[in-house]
């Protein structure tokens, strides 16, 4: 066994998610003591959190609640043989069915209906605004557990969906797989866009100019992933040059949104507040993976979802 486990705290900054008391009460079975904790860790062992501290480069072992591990100095963490786990695999329902949701306001106008509704003004869509999913084609940048979520849940409502991933191969769920060296072939095919894929060095940015451009103008874009995968001016600059149809912005380069970003006045474009994964069952699914790695813990085997 790599360490003695006897103390784990739920960090604070989980508050942002879900009440930090909610995981403790959840995992206060476990055969160790679990314990709200803010940056004072001295007693900890592990931690599960949203956010990094430097002080926890003294623990044996940390969990992230999201899948995502761009935050964490990852060199660092192995230099200090500290432990990383994350919680990949438990977003691909929730995320799947909020970029459904985003997909059928554009294609049934709802968004405008919210709109006209806060005015006070009946209006019914043009003639040919309006359209049904069936026939339609999504294609999902990143073929992850993100990503195969959206693909399942836009397949059950008879969307094609395509994906984008490192090697091309094909991948259950998506009906053409393109490698990465195809992105703006991939891309320039699809009614809908949809950005799954982890922040690397390699993503930074990937969706610039030239991405955009690749889009056919009548196409919607959707970011569910992290806000530095897109140049942010830059799909600014094709929103509002109307070659691009619209945008349904989870993440951004900057949170929370400046109020200055033009982002916010666009009537083609939808903002949520980083919570497409967001559900009321997110404490127990973390909790799930942590329960699960304390008995691996205990029976000297490998982590599930080890990062470092």
């Amino acid at each position: 066994m790599p360490f003695e486990l006897e103390r784990l705290g739920v960090h604070e900054s989980v508050e942002a998610v879900f009440p930090p008391a909610e995981l403790a009460a959840f995992l206060a079975d476990l055969p160790i003591d679990v314990a709200v904790v803010d940056d004072d860790i001295d007693d900890c062992d592990a931690v599960v959190t949203l956010v990094y501290r430097e002080a926890f480069l003294e623990l044996d072992w940390i969990h992230s609640i999201q899948a995502g591990f761009d935050r964490f100095p990852r060199a660092v963490l192995e230099d200090n043989d500290v432990i990383l786990t994350n919680s990949s695999g438990i977003h691909d329902r929730s995320v799947g069915e909020t970029v459904a949701g985003y997909l059928l306001m554009f294609s049934r106008r709802l968004d405008d209906y919210v709109a006209n509704q806060q005015r006070r003004h009946w209006e019914r869509p043009k003639w040919d605004e309006a359209f049904t999913l069936p026939g339609s084609t999504a294609c999902v940048v990143g073929t992850g557990t993100l990503g195969s979520g959206v693909a399942e849940t836009l397949g059950a409502l008879g969307v094609r969906v395509t994906g984008v991933r490192r090697s091309g191969d094909p991948v259950p769920g998506f009906d053409e797989v393109y490698a990465n060296d195809r992105l703006l072939e991939a891309i320039g095919d699809a009614d809908f866009v949809i950005v799954t894929v982890p922040l690397t060095d390699e993503t930074h940015h990937l969706f610039d100019a030239d991405a955009f451009d690749a889009m056919r103008d009548d196409a919607y874009f959707v970011n569910v992933a992290r806000g530095s995968i897109v140049d942010e001016p830059a799909l600014i600059d094709a929103l509002e040059a109307g070659d691009l149809a619209g945008a349904a912005l989870d993440v951004f380069e900057e949170e929370p949104l400046p109020d200055s970003s033009p982002l916010w006045g666009m009537d083609e474009v939808i903002i949520s507040p980083h919570a497409a994964a967001y559900t009321r069952d997110y404490y127990r699914d973390v909790g799930e993976i942590v329960r699960e790695n304390v008995g691996r813990l205990a029976d000297d085997e490998e982590f599930y979802n080890r990062v470092v």
